[in-house]
């Protein structure tokens, strides 16, 4: 239990008392202004406990309607530990409580309180009554509410303290005991080989062994939740998926094993938990606190198949607006409701079931039995979600019509597996074959839900990477990828695209419906998806997009956990497609909330909206590139000249480059990279040792076994990848090459040793034919340009390999030089159309290389950047021609002096610092991690030396969200790999003052660039 550290004399107690002193000045006495003060209070120590301060609480009462609480206190579990009540000074308080008891409200840990008086209630009976005009009496009413606690919360305390480890190791334990059975127990290899391949076919095909034995674990461990908390003793009899797995779990204990005996050290974790479920009065909280449970606990053991899928559950007052939303576009739109006869509706991701639950409590009671047992359905492919979803389901209908039934309408498959043309095999059970193969034919009305959002395994060690459709894939490719005219489109691999694009398919066979998803929000505004705006204009009639704000790397001000409505990195968006019988060209609807709101605002804005109908939108007008969001956009931008085009690299277009490239892709950055040479040569060679080891056992393994389970995980040795396993199913073998070291630009103004090898670098994109060879970096330049998309705009030029993500961002490079691989034929990239543009516009000879420099000016103008910043979001930069030869030639001059700067940057001078040495110290050259002083003034460069003397100037040059000395602190410091345990160190035994004298030199660079890019003359 956190401790509450409250004295009277701290700032946030005198805040309360000034509060309320400026409010009686002002004359202000009703309750709903002087509660502030109370509340930011309230607010201060919940900070400190880590819970959450939820304003205007809706407690809930079973089988009862909710009440409005003024505040509660909620935990970390989503259970409320405190609540708090506001009058003002004229009501009288023992009265109102009296009040507020009759119609219902807690007894439990509750503050009824005015600005000169506080009333405590704890364990249904009042603790103290008091004057809290009084700093002591303030503080101690507010020190007993946070320090309560009933038996019930200390003992699941406790045990949440004790078993936090223990749970994991529970499931360590029992896949142990299951590989140990499946090695001699013959009724258990045999009901498990047959489970697996029915999973497998009801999954996904390449389901390793390993996730078969994760779902038995998780079945086991939480099977007795089901039967317990949910007060249901016949769960696996009843379920057809749990009474599947129940007979593996039998064989499995046949022989020596005892379910009851392995679990029963975790007697006292069960049991705290079935004890703190019963305190919460209202089936939905129960519901709630066990998600939560699950999310801490028994995801544990399956944080890969989390990540894979996505896992984020829907906040309650999301699923109620798009709910809400949904039925007043059903009468609308189509006349039509969610209780009626002929509206088949799908979840098809249904996680726990919090939308299913939400529409039946929507429908009217005498609609609801045919609804449940005839048009309601939904997927999901996860097992304990699924078991939580089926009793979730089956206790609202039983809660609504006061009858249990089984839900028939609950299918465990994949819903993108349902888009395969071929016949389903067997899907675990036959009941469960024929649910699916009966979905499969209906005519979807209402597709809603939470599309899984994860759209890349962030490490092939994992083995929990997405599996590919091939007819979920073949569409996007043939329709948003298609259409699409962005030359990185990775971000449509995301499942949630997919998702969209399978929802629009089933409404395009039902030829009206709606779609109601809340999902990742870059598909509105990201280049890289135009096609697939395109595509949902001609596929709906209606679309309106609630922008819920929330994306961290867009606007790294913000947090995700305050300020996103699921805590995560990327935007959110609610999203209703609306498709008519009598359909015609689309029209698009937008709203916005303030990106700087909290994400309780954000959830009180839905909840005073109640459905989309209240919402303020603005319909907005695409261009004809599809942009659906052109606010900003100067239309003159397509008429400027197009740096690189993909009619151009296919040889049908005209662009100022033929060739522009994506940086090098590793997909193992910290074995591939470091600082220093030697280091990355011993590196090189354990991966090279332990690949080559597995070509060789590979090429002697018949049958050729699963490439996931046979490669080695030890991420001390390898680091594998997708395109790493390819090359050992092809028996490729590496060869280390001194050669092979090259010059690298991790990040700007970060150059490092880089490991290039074809088979060990994920992807090399073209820069192979940039930069072929070391002497090609004597001569060769190429300009970076970053982030159309994610974060502002950026440029710089280099003279070797840049990473991929070279600005903390993808990016495309535009050189120079094109070679041969072999560093021959050297060949100009700027095209002889550029130079006809140029010398017409000038009307005078130009050529090539100062085209180059002209653009790498243009580039940097602050009135360009100013004028185009919202195209320069959407895509690659267009360069405005120059109007007379004096000005392309100022430009000339510029970008030549840019370059210089910028290539040659460890030439320039340093700028004169302050060295102030911390006399304690002994005198030490060496960074570990370098800080800014709050006021940017200096640098703690370690704690023997700090240097001072800063020019705010030097912080005005800027590439992407950092200025170039924020991009050395940051990368110049001693970073070991969590995973690898990888050490890349900056510091110089041949030159230990080096990063000292690079600070200085790149303050210079900062000056001098700016001084520059302020005298360019006007575009």
């Amino acid at each position: 239990m956190p401790t509450l550290d409250l004295k009277t004399n701290h700032k946030a107690v005198k805040e309360y008392y000034a509060g309320l002193e400026e409010f009686h000045r002002l004359g202000v006495i009703h309750e709903t202004a002087v509660r502030a003060a109370f509340q930011r209070l309230l607010e201060h120590c919940c900070k400190q406990t880590k819970w959450t301060f939820v304003g205007e609480y809706k407690y809930l009462r079973k089988g009862q309607r909710p009440l409005s609480v003024d505040g509660a206190a909620v935990d970390g579990f989503k259970i409320p530990q405190a609540y708090w009540e506001a009058k003002d000074t004229q009501d009288d308080l023992p009265k109102e409580v009296q009040k507020k008891f009759e119609k219902g409200y807690p007894r439990n840990n509750i503050v009824f309180q005015s600005p000169d008086r506080a009333i405590l209630w704890q364990d249904s009976r009042q603790i103290l009554d008091g004057d809290i005009t009084k700093p002591d009496t303030l503080v101690y009413v507010v020190k007993e509410l946070f320090a309560y606690q009933p038996q019930s919360q200390r003992d699941w305390e406790a045990a949440v303290e004790e078993f936090k480890q223990d749970i994991p190791a529970s499931a360590a334990k029992l896949v142990e005991l299951i590989e140990t059975e499946r090695k001699d127990n013959k009724s258990f290899v045999k009901a498990f080989n047959s489970f697996s391949e029915v999973c497998r076919s009801s999954i996904n095909p390449n389901l390793s062994d390993a996730a078969v034995e994760e779902m038995l674990v998780q079945h086991l461990l939480t099977e007795r939740i089901f039967r317990k908390v949910f007060h249901n003793s016949e769960f696996t009899d009843r379920n057809i998926i749990a009474r599947e797995i129940e007979r593996v779990i039998h064989a499995l204990t046949s022989r020596k094993f005892s379910r009851e005996e392995f679990l029963r050290p975790l007697d006292r974790f069960y049991g705290a938990l079935e004890r703190r479920a019963e305190t919460l009065d209202d089936y939905s909280q129960q519901q709630t606190f066990l998600n939560t449970v699950y999310e801490k606990f028994f995801q544990g053991f399956a944080v890969k198949q989390a990540d894979t899928h996505g896992i984020v559950y829907t906040p309650q007052p999301i699923v109620d607006f798009m709910v809400r939303s949904v039925e007043e576009i059903l009468k609308r739109e189509f006349g039509k409701s969610l209780s009626d006869e002929g509206v088949h509706i799908i979840d098809p991701f249904v996680g726990t079931g919090n939308f299913v639950t939400r529409i039946m409590r929507e429908m009217k009671k005498t609609s609801l039995p045919q609804k449940y047992s005839q048009e309601l359905h939904c997927n999901e492919v996860m097992l304990l979600p699924y078991y939580v979803a089926s009793m979730n389901i089956e206790h609202e209908y039983y809660e609504r019509t006061g009858e249990y039934k089984p839900f028939e309408g609950i299918c465990l498959v994949d819903t993108f597996e349902l888009a395969e043309s071929k016949q389903l095999s067997f899907m675990f059970t036959q009941e469960n074959t024929e649910r699916v193969e009966k979905l499969r034919k209906t005519k979807l009305f209402v597709i809603i839900g939470n599309p899984p959002y994860n759209a890349h395994q962030l490490d092939e060690n994992d083995k929990n990477k997405n599996r590919k459709y091939k007819t979920m894939d073949k569409r996007v490719a043939e329709t948003y990828s298609k259409d699409s005219l962005a030359t990185n489109k990775n971000a449509l691999s995301d499942p949630y695209v997919k998702a969209i694009r399978w929802a629009s398919d089933k409404i395009l066979e039902s030829r009206e419906g709606v779609v109601a998803f809340v999902s990742n929000s870059n598909f509105v505004s990201d280049f890289g998806f135009d096609g697939m705006r395109k595509h949902l204009l001609e596929d709906f009639d209606l679309i309106y997009v609630l922008d819920l704000g929330g994306n961290v790397r867009k606007n790294p001000k913000i947090s995700g956990t305050t300020h996103n409505v699921f805590g995560i990195q990327v935007g959110v968006s609610i999203n209703l497609f609306v498709r008519l019988q009598n359909h015609g060209s689309g029209r698009f609807f937008y709203s916005r909330v303030d990106d700087f709101w909290k994400k309780e605002q954000k959830f009180s804005l839905l909840e005073s909206c109640g459905a989309f109908s209240a919402v303020k939108w603005e319909e907005m007008s695409p261009d004809g590139r599809h942009s659906w969001l052109t606010s900003g956009m100067q239309p003159d931008f397509p008429d400027l000249l197009p740096m690189g085009t993909k009619e151009t690299k296919a040889g049908m277009g005209n662009s100022l480059f033929k060739l522009f490239s994506s940086g090098i892709k590793t997909n193992r950055d910290s074995w591939v990279y470091n600082f220093d040479e030697t280091r990355l040569s011993a590196n090189i060679r354990r991966i090279i040792e332990t690949y080559n080891d597995h070509v060789i056992r590979w090429s002697s393994s018949f049958p050729r076994p699963d490439v996931d389970s046979f490669v080695e995980e030890d991420v001390s040795k390898i680091s594998w990848s997708e395109g790493l396993k390819t090359s050992l199913q092809r028996g490729k073998v590496v060869q280390f090459r001194d050669t092979s070291i090259r010059k690298a630009h991790y990040r700007p103004f970060t150059s490092m040793r880089l490991y290039l090898d074809p088979i060990l670098a994920e992807r090399c994109y073209r820069m192979p034919i940039v930069f072929p060879s070391s002497h090609t970096e004597t001569e060769n330049l190429a300009i970076c340009v970053g982030a159309y998309g994610r974060k502002a705009f950026s440029v710089l030029m280099v003279d070797g390999f840049p990473d991929v993500n070279f600005f903390g961002d993808p990016h495309q490079v535009f050189p120079l030089f094109t070679y041969s691989e072999d560093g021959s034929d050297r060949r100009e990239n700027i095209t002889d159309w550029a130079t006809e543009q140029f010398s017409s516009s000038v009307k005078g000879k130009v050529n090539k290389r100062q085209i180059f420099h002209y653009i790498y000016a243009a580039l940097h103008s602050p009135e360009y950047r100013e004028k185009y910043q919202a195209n320069l979001k959407r895509e690659l930069p267009r360069i405005p021609a120059p109007k007379t030869i004096d000005q392309f030639c100022a430009f000339v001059s510029a970008g030549e002096r840019l370059a210089d700067l910028h290539i040659n940057y460890e030439s320039q001078p340093e700028h004169p610092l302050e060295k102030i040495e911390n006399p304690d110290k002994t005198l030490n050259w060496r960074v570990e991690k370098m800080k800014l002083t709050k006021d940017k003034t200096a640098i703690v460069y370690n704690d023997f030396l700090t240097l001072a003397g800063i020019p705010p100037e030097a912080f005005e040059y800027r590439l992407g969200n950092r200025s170039a000395l924020e991009w050395i602190i940051d990368r110049y410091q001693v970073h070991t790999d969590k995973r690898s345990g990888i050490v890349n160190d900056p510091n110089r035994a041949d030159d230990p003052q080096y990063i000292v004298k690079l600070i200085g030199k790149i303050i210079t660079v900062s000056l001098e660039t700016m001084k520059t890019v302020k005298s360019l003359p006007q575009l």
